[in-house]
């Protein structure tokens, strides 16, 4: 199977060497994404964070031909576990139902100093 790369305008430029997404088959596995704008800002607050870093994904997926419905699994990096009601407040705005597989670690830190960070697989 063929490697395609998904990169979009409507959501930050990788940081480094790496793709915001490889498409591999029918599924699409995103890099990290901070709760940071396109423009680079990151807000000061957990949710404002969690609400950029699920919209990116967003972003990247509706590149990809799909959506957050879609979504297998999810990581969440996140600076600190007592943050984890606040970010899970927004997070439950995103999924609904049949929710998708997650995992939740808590990092010594996170590029830019942010306070989250999130990654998805989701199907095609």
């Amino acid at each position: 199977m063929a490697k395609k790369i998904i990169a979009t305008t409507n959501a930050p430029g990788a940081l480094g060497p790496y793709s915001q997404a490889v498409q591999i088959g029918n599924l699409v596995y995103t890099s990290g994404q901070l709760g940071m704008t396109t423009a680079a800002e990151m807000p000061a607050t957990i949710e404002e964070q969690t609400k950029l870093s699920l919209d990116n994904v967003k972003a990247i997926l509706t590149e990809a031909g799909t959506d957050m419905s879609k979504i297998i699994k999810t990581l969440v990096f996140i600076k600190d576990m007592n943050d984890f009601g606040a970010m899970n407040g927004v997070y439950q705005q995103y999924f609904t139902e049949n929710f998708p597989a997650r995992s939740c670690v808590e990092v010594a830190r996170l590029p830019k100093d942010g306070l989250v960070e999130i990654e998805v697989i989701a199907e095609v």
